[in-house]
């Protein structure tokens, strides 16, 4: 018998959000198998978006993997707020410090800034943007999405943008539509695999408060489920977006994310050094142990 701590964590959350799910799992110096962390994850479907699990690194402070109910991702950004957040409410020496390198699976070393005491939040540099050539139709995108193309905005370019998974940032015209638009999973799912997209962010410039720059909303059929309630990798994009086409300057900003279904979260962008920094805080609501035989 095996047992790891366990934390379910969800990720973003603000005031009464519910914020996006994470199951952590903390495994020291234990190494755990491809098969053993899928079918833990499929384990956690419908409970939580991915599991991700947290080991010790001979060269880093430590290491991630992720894992969807369907598949190893390439990188989680809610799940890495979740786990580090927590790991550093936990561990009295990496709490001290101010940035904590970690290594990923598949997207290499990253950091992460603590800005626990003055924000109560955690960020990390999301990884090195890659801008993809795209020629979609705004009809095309229309039609995955179940909407009319006179929804999608021309003032603002359809964008294919990799900051940890390949991001279709689609602009909608105004807020009141894009809180509403709740696609079918399995037409998505299957124009998301034709057009080599992970996730797909969709946008307004219209927000609910004002202290909002955008409103987002990010739907992930690839991975098991229809949206991401709250989004590291698909809001990182979005922040080199807004950069690319002057929407943003790089200060400290707030998005708030979420359909008309629920409460909206709250992701957390600024600039380092020319790289897009995401953060936000998490809360805890399951503390235990996670027990294989």
């Amino acid at each position: 018998m095996r047992k790891y701590i366990y934390k379910k964590s969800d990720a973003f959350t603000s005031g009464l959000s519910l914020g996006n799910p994470a199951a952590c799992i903390y495994t020291g110096r234990d190494r755990l198998s491809q098969d053993e962390m899928l079918d833990i994850a499929k384990q956690h479907k419908g409970f939580v978006s991915e599991v991700v699990y947290c080991l010790n690194s001979d060269n880093y402070d430590c290491k991630l993997i992720y894992y969807s109910s369907e598949c190893e991702v390439d990188f989680c950004g809610h799940g890495t707020i979740a786990a580090m957040y927590e790991l550093l409410k936990s561990d009295d020496e990496l709490r001290c410090k101010k940035e904590i390198a970690f290594e990923t699976n598949r997207k290499g070393a990253l950091v992460l800034y603590n800005e626990i005491k003055e924000e109560d939040a955690v960020y990390i540099q999301a990884p090195a943007p890659v801008y993809y050539e795209i020629n979609l139709a705004a009809a095309e995108a229309a039609n995955a999405l179940g909407i009319d193309v006179s929804l999608i905005l021309d003032k603002y370019p359809i964008s294919l943008i990799d900051a940890g998974l390949k991001t279709l940032i689609i602009p909608i015209a105004s807020l009141e539509c894009e809180i509403s638009i709740f696609p079918d999973m399995k037409t998505l799912e299957e124009f998301c695999v034709n057009n080599g997209v992970d996730i797909i962010l969709i946008f307004s410039t219209d927000t609910s408060q004002p202290e909002f720059i955008s409103h987002t909303r990010v739907f992930a059929p690839k991975f098991g489920y229809l949206e991401d309630p709250a989004t590291g990798s698909g809001n990182s994009a979005f922040g080199y977006y807004m950069y690319e086409n002057k929407l943003w300057g790089g200060d400290c900003i707030s998005l708030e994310q979420g359909g008309e279904d629920r409460i909206y979260n709250t992701v957390k962008l600024k600039m380092k050094d020319n790289k897009v920094l995401f953060g936000g805080k998490a809360t805890t609501r399951i503390d235990g142990y996670y027990i294989i035989y």
